[in-house]
């Protein structure tokens, strides 16, 4: 990643499923590896994992396996994480339409980038390195490294790059929730995997966010 460079006061901090990228396809594939090993009989699709992103991954553990007990079920999903960290930074996820433009764009433009998810530690690095993104990036914030609510990694985002004035821009409600304990505005990624209450803004597509920051 890069270092902040502060040309600009606003901070743009990202979500990542259904906001930079859509790996879901290539995460069922990975946990139906595991299952065929480890739990016969199960099988999860691309729709199951869409269903749940944007969840911590204990709440993810609990809604994929509810059969399981609470050891077991950490175990077993422990090793998905890993398999799924593993294949994503081989295999990748899909990217949005003209995302490396935009994120080029945006940092010619001179902001700084982030991005803050409810996933386990390794899956926003297997996000950079598979589709080659790391380079627009100055910090990057999972859950799996804090066990914090989303709202506590914005600010600590913000906080650890000396920044007070930022947007969050994600794609669901718990996203609109995270940003509003953050005291920050939220920009609803619409084409994303979910819905909004009362965004602060709307984004069509991904490749309109360069000329909305600039209302800002």
């Amino acid at each position: 990643m890069i270092k902040p460079e502060h040309k600009k006061d606003l901070f743009l901090l990202f979500d990542l499923d259904g906001t930079l990228w859509n790996s879901c396809a290539g995460i069922a594939e990975s946990w139906n590896e595991v299952f065929r090993v480890h739990s016969p009989g199960r099988l999860v699709t691309a729709d199951d994992v869409q269903a749940v992103c944007g969840m911590t991954m204990v709440e993810i553990a609990q809604t994929i396996l509810p059969d399981l007990s609470g050891k077991e079920r950490e175990d077993l999903f422990d090793i998905c994480m890993e398999a799924e960290n593993e294949y994503l930074r081989i295999h990748g996820g899909r990217l949005f339409p003209k995302e490396i433009e935009t994120l080029k764009a945006l940092r010619e433009a001179g902001y700084d980038l982030a991005v803050v998810s409810n996933c386990q530690s390794g899956y926003i690095e297997a996000y950079m390195e598979s589709m080659d993104t790391e380079q627009y990036f100055c910090d990057r914030q999972d859950w799996g490294s804090t066990k914090l609510p989303k709202a506590e990694n914005i600010r600590l985002t913000m906080e650890r790059n000396g920044y007070k004035k930022a947007l969050y821009i994600g794609d669901t409600e718990k996203d609109e929730a995270a940003a509003a304990g953050a005291g920050i505005p939220f920009i609803h990624a619409a084409y994303g995997y979910g819905k909004a209450k009362q965004p602060a803004a709307v984004l069509a597509a991904l490749a309109d966010l360069p000329a909305l920051v600039e209302q800002w």
